[in-house]
């Protein structure tokens, strides 16, 4: 029988096998970290998979409560769901009891149906199709649109019975990746110059003329940049390097996630702009300030807390519904937010050590 909404903790907490399906990439990820806790406190003895993006796999395996993290490769043309038959088939042997889906997406539907779980719950997703039914049977109202969306997803499990506690984030990293940080200069700046799309990126010019400010604001400051291993962020890594020579700026490429985690926790201040490293920073209690454009569903993506600050700038395309900043591969909106601006509305910001900058 299907269980009712507000019944549904206590007609699945005898579930022994969970599995929560995603798709995520690294800043949605990092938003279903709260709730994979929840779920692992109110079903402790039950074994808890991840159905993510690679990133995303990546990173949950670092966080303790998951006890397998299933990668499902996604890139910008990834093929159909069907083609990835083999991870399909090995999720079907798990034998999942009770599966979790806190997006509605349509390739995420058909992935929770084909986990072949007893038990399915998703929210609802902005536009319902009338075969949805026949792949899930309790449904979430899609509600709460003005939350983090961490607490969205948390506020899912709540409407199933599941008492919440408050979000936690905690992640476990790899002793090794812990090593390989140790030698970067303790109390540094990360600058994380690129995202996932050029129209979310600050210009570059701009980024060169903040490192220049930082550099001249402390003979003590010390800056690292880094850049994910693709073409064009390693172009953008390339020419900061080229334009800001002084040793106290250090450019690195190339790392996994883990040792990106491990470097950030021997920073004092993140800068950055929309993408995933912001909301890395955020998760392991970096204080950071970013840089945003503003669209549709902003807030449920801005970083929360006294430590964590940003600018946004208007942006006219989206206000008028017409992309014109990802096909010339920019966005003019971003570039009216100049590096004296986001200098100056850092000066209250303070490194963890006590030490005084000059911002």
């Amino acid at each position: 029988m299907k269980p009712k909404l507000g019944e549904f903790y206590q007609r699945t907490r005898g579930a022994g096998k969970i599995i929560v399906v995603d798709l995520g990439f690294l800043g949605d990820s990092i938003h279903l970290i709260p709730s994979l806790y929840e779920i692992k406190r109110h079903y402790p003895e039950a074994q808890l998979h991840t159905l993510s993006a690679s990133i995303g796999a990546e990173l949950l395996n670092m966080a303790p409560c998951v006890d397998s993290a299933w990668a499902y490769p996604l890139s910008k043309k990834s093929p159909a769901w069907w083609r990835h038959w083999g991870i399909i088939r090995a999720l079907r042997r798990e034998k999942f009891d009770l599966a979790f889906n806190f997006s509605g997406a349509d390739r995420t539907l058909f992935l929770t149906a084909l986990t072949g779980a007893r038990w399915r719950l998703a929210r609802q997703p902005p536009r319902r199709h009338f075969w949805a039914s026949s792949l899930v049977d309790t449904w979430v109202p899609r509600e709460n649109l003005d939350q983090p969306m961490f607490e969205q997803r948390r506020q899912v499990l709540a409407a199933a019975g599941l008492a919440l506690s408050a979000p936690d984030f905690t992640l476990q990293i790899p002793e090794k990746a812990r090593e390989s940080a140790a030698n970067l200069p303790a109390n540094s700046i990360h600058l994380s110059i690129n995202a996932s799309a050029p129209a979310k990126e600050w210009p570059l010019d701009n980024w060169i003329e903040l490192a220049q400010l930082l550099l001249n604001s402390d003979p003590e400051v010390q800056l690292i940049a880094t850049a994910a291993n693709d073409g064009r962020e390693l172009e953008r890594l390339r020419l900061l390097a080229a334009a800001v020579p002084n040793s106290r700026l250090l450019c690195l490429d190339g790392l996994n996630l883990a040792q990106l985690a491990a470097l950030l926790q021997r920073c004092w201040l993140h800068f950055g702009g929309d993408s995933g490293v912001l909301h890395l920073a955020v998760a392991l209690g970096v204080p950071t300030f970013s840089i945003f454009r503003k669209y549709p569903g902003l807030r449920e993506w801005l970083p929360t807390g006294l430590q964590n600050k940003h600018i946004i700038t208007g942006c006219a395309c989206c206000d008028d519904g017409k992309d014109r900043c990802s096909a010339r591969g920019k966005s003019d909106c971003l570039g009216t937010i100049t590096a004296m601006q986001v200098f100056g509305a850092s000066h209250a910001m303070r490194p963890i050590s006590g030490r005084n900058l000059n911002l």
